[in-house]
């Protein structure tokens, strides 16, 4: 903690900062103190796809392992809303689907890719009072965490462009009422970012 303010004084009296950029990094490094909500994205390649790529999103039918129960197409709806911004052309399986399902939609719509994913594992802890009537468990208090996994597939040669792990978890400050499908839509819009080669900040 004494080193965020130590940071965040250097950057006040540095003057060479705008006021968003030091707003950004005292949130970057609270997020990586544990105080706000954080995520890490690993990628398997660096790769780079044109902004009017045509993408289909779908989910698979898979209940991640852990004490929460997230809606079943609640990835494919966060990715959805996170691309939308950057990749005007995108279109959403309305229900979790097998993989040789997606890719049959994806492609008789037309998309040039397929971005699928899953819900891996999630971690749904007690943050609030009703959770805690149900659960009444001192173990279970503490923060949510979760980890999807993305495979990013061109449809026309069933080509593996890209795959991606994203690890969430909440903040001390932010985990109130809180679950692990309410950390998906940052780090996915910064997927998003990402594969046009944008900086994530």
């Amino acid at each position: 903690m004494r080193s965020l303010v130590l940071l965040l004084a250097s950057l006040a009296l540095g003057g060479c900062m705008t006021v968003s950029d030091m707003a950004e990094g005292t949130r970057y490094h609270m997020s990586d103190a544990g105080l706000l909500d954080h995520s890490d994205t690993r990628r398997s390649n660096s790769v780079r796809i044109q902004p009017d790529s045509f993408i289909f999103i779908a989910q698979g039918a898979f209940t991640p392992p852990g004490s929460a129960y997230p809606r079943p197409n609640v990835v494919a709806e966060e990715a959805f809303n996170g691309f939308i911004e950057y990749f005007p052309m995108i279109r959403r399986a309305r229900a979790p689907q097998g993989l040789e399902q997606a890719m049959a939609e994806a492609r008789s719509v037309g998309a040039h890719y397929l971005l699928y994913t899953r819900f891996a594992q999630a971690d749904d802890r007690i943050g609030n009072a009703d959770e805690w009537a149900d659960q009444q468990a001192v173990d279970r208090l503490g923060i949510d965490t979760g980890v999807i996994q993305i495979m990013l597939i061109e449809t026309s040669t069933q080509y593996l462009i890209d795959t991606a792990r994203i690890r969430s978890r909440g903040g001390l400050l932010t985990f109130h009422d809180n679950k692990p499908e309410d950390l998906l839509g940052p780090p996915l819009q910064q997927y998003a970012r990402s594969l046009l080669g944008m900086s994530n900040q």
